[in-house]
């Protein structure tokens, strides 16, 4: 099992947990984490749900090995987003990362140790909030292996942190910390290591005692309108094949080794 769910009162925790991949994506992990989060959704007895990963690491994005030996074909050519479709809400449909199409109508908040970058970047941007550990490293690593940000990043990341500072992010694929990435608005709290999942637990039983209705109405309308978000995930998906025209031979190098330790040489 790569994603557990644990449910403390009504906040349900889900992480990621394959350790031996830095909680790198692979099609099951994917389609676990859409699953996991269409029933937290519907489920009346939790409110709020913490996103995180085990081993303390967030996540590493989407799991190249995969990418490079064929086996994620098949999920990223089940993908395809219909040109009609306008709402993540009525119509959800799972990303290649999982839950990244999705539009839920509840809080989630990232508890984020470790990396959290490329896909695993595009993940935490979908939560709500975002806590962060003090030595924390986020950044658009994919940008050197020649794949596209297909989850969602290229949406929501200009949202957060602005368009300037989006550019920056996606343009260079710069590795930044927790500091920065508080005092850009990406994070939202910058804790001591080891305490992102205890602080987004007491931050997300605070918004559980909140009457819930209103502030779901809020938070709805605070976001991109579905049928805006439909169409600038449509727009996004465009993208994929420059996945089959750079991203596959990068994909290759990474799992040949070429990342290892966090290299920046992939060409």
């Amino acid at each position: 099992m790569t994603v557990t769910v644990v449910d403390h009162g009504a906040v349900r925790v889900v992480t990621i947990d394959r350790g031996a991949a830095r909680n790198a994506v692979d099609p099951a992990t994917a389609q676990a984490l859409y699953d996991v989060f269409l029933a937290f959704d519907a489920d009346e007895a939790v409110q709020v749900a913490v996103l995180t990963g085990a081993g303390g690491t967030f996540c590493a994005g989407f799991d190249l090995k995969t990418a490079a030996d064929g086996r994620a074909e098949a999920w990223i050519g089940s993908l395809d987003i219909p040109q009609d479709w306008d709402d993540p809400v009525a119509q959800p449909r799972p990303g290649p990362m999982g839950p990244s199409r999705l539009m839920l109508s509840k809080p989630v908040i990232a508890a984020i140790e470790g990396h959290a970058v490329a896909g695993g970047l595009e993940l935490a941007a979908w939560c709500d909030m975002r806590v962060a550990a003090e030595t924390a490293i986020l950044g658009v690593f994919c940008r050197r292996w020649g794949v596209p940000l297909i989850d969602g990043g290229t949406v929501r990341l200009p949202g957060i942190v602005g368009q300037g500072r989006a550019n920056d992010l996606i343009l260079t694929g710069r590795a930044i910390g927790a500091a920065e990435a508080e005092r850009i608005g990406l994070v939202d709290r910058v804790v001591d290591t080891g305490q992102a999942l205890e602080v987004a637990l007491a931050l997300a039983e605070g918004l559980v005692r909140f009457p819930q209705l209103c502030m779901r109405a809020d938070h709805v309308s605070a976001r991109m309108a579905p049928g805006d978000l439909a169409a600038a995930l449509r727009r996004e998906w465009a993208s994929v094949a420059v996945f089959a025209a750079e991203g596959q031979a990068g994909a290759a190098r990474f799992a040949a080794g070429k990342g290892r330790g966090g290299a920046f040489d992939a060409i």
